[in-house]
């Protein structure tokens, strides 16, 4: 037999409901861990908006260098209302995501048996796709300014930016994710290249050259605005969808409503040959803090995400088993917050007992 795995984890617990869900997905991967024979070291760090308000601090290059020694990284939900939008987002998320060059953000949008979704006539047949949004380029770089700020003539510009390399990387992850997940072998295109003529002729031109290398999977292509008709109207078209970074972040969000809400809708931000993060979608959610009323199935199922993509198969198969028995069977009667019918840490044991039997 071989050595037993050992994996080094860092925890970001962050604010708010953060610490109640990531305490409730690391009792889980742990029982994962246990029931499939490997072993994680947790190790905490305090990026959050708490410490920021005390300290100045945000995410220095030297914890960065830190980071790169973890194999992982789960993450609560970093935000504060008493500190400005844009600092915890540019000093500890982004800071992460293109310092550790996860320039894949993905997306899964799956609906369990015994979730609600506003979709007439859809269930979890239907709504089973992923998205993989570009990460680390698009207009989320910060490039741009603004000139005469403050007066009548003031101009503002913010660049979108897509390189071949970043565009092709991302491409080409999306081709190998449908041939593994073999559902229905397609890769979805979503852009606006009818006006953004620049940016939308690379990434379908990249796509057709990738594209000849994956005889076996379909390449289409479809615009933004129609796309989110079509997650509406016929999610069951979708199989991968791939798109730049703006884009995903909107789209990601109509998908989290179609599989039942915020409550159960996981990410990765993943840099295939180095350190990832994995993350609920859902924010930090202040007004909840302290309760242990916080639904914590989308950090769980974060924490699946995270044991697939470090290679644990078998754990990762447990946990997505065990969120589908706990909505199926009606252990848990609702995502929201105060209405499951259990506490946070009564849920985080549920799935814990059913990864573990």
């Amino acid at each position: 037999m071989g050595a037993k795995k050992n994996y080094r984890i860092g925890v970001i617990p962050g604010d708010g409901i953060g610490p109640e869900i990531l305490r409730e997905g690391v009792k889980v991967v742990r029982a994962a861990a246990d029931a499939c024979g490997f072993s994680i070291e947790f190790v905490e760090y305090d990026f959050s908006g708490e410490r920021y308000l005390k300290t100045g601090k945000l995410v220095s290059d030297e914890d960065i260098a830190r980071l790169r020694q973890l194999d992982a990284i789960f993450l609560g939900a970093v935000g504060h209302p008493d500190v400005p939008p844009g600092i915890l987002e540019k000093g500890v998320l982004l800071k992460i995501r293109f310092s550790l060059d996860q320039y894949i953000n993905l997306r899964p949008v799956k609906l369990y048996p015994g979730v609600f979704t506003p979709l007439k006539d859809k269930g979890p047949d239907e709504i089973d796709y992923v998205v993989v949004r570009e990460n680390t380029e698009g207009a989320y770089c910060g490039m741009g300014g603004t000139f005469k700020q403050g007066t009548d003539d003031e101009v503002a510009t913010q660049i979108d930016i897509s390189t071949r390399r970043g565009v092709e990387r991302c491409i080409r992850y999306a081709f190998e994710l449908a041939r593994r997940r073999n559902r229905k072998r397609t890769v979805t295109v979503v852009d606006k290249a009818n006006v953004l003529t620049y940016a939308g002729d690379l990434w379908r031109r990249t796509a057709r050259e990738v594209a000849q290398e994956f005889d076996d999977i379909r390449l289409d292509f479809a615009f933004v605005d129609a796309t989110c008709m079509w997650m509406v109207k016929n999610p069951e078209w979708f199989d991968v969808i791939v798109t730049n970074n703006m884009f995903g972040d909107i789209i990601t969000d109509l998908a989290a409503m179609t599989q039942g809400g915020l409550g159960i809708a996981a990410g990765g931000n993943i840099n295939p040959g180095g350190v990832s993060m994995f993350e609920p979608i859902h924010g930090s959610a202040p007004k909840y803090a302290g309760k242990n009323v916080a639904c914590p199935l989308a950090t769980i199922a974060a924490g699946g995400m995270m044991l697939e993509v470090l290679g644990e198969t078998e754990a990762a198969v447990r946990i997505e088993r065990a969120i589908a028995r706990a909505t199926g069977e009606r252990y848990i009667a609702s995502l929201e917050a105060g209405k499951m019918g259990m506490s946070t840490s009564e849920a985080g044991d549920l799935i814990a007992r059913f990864v573990a039997g």
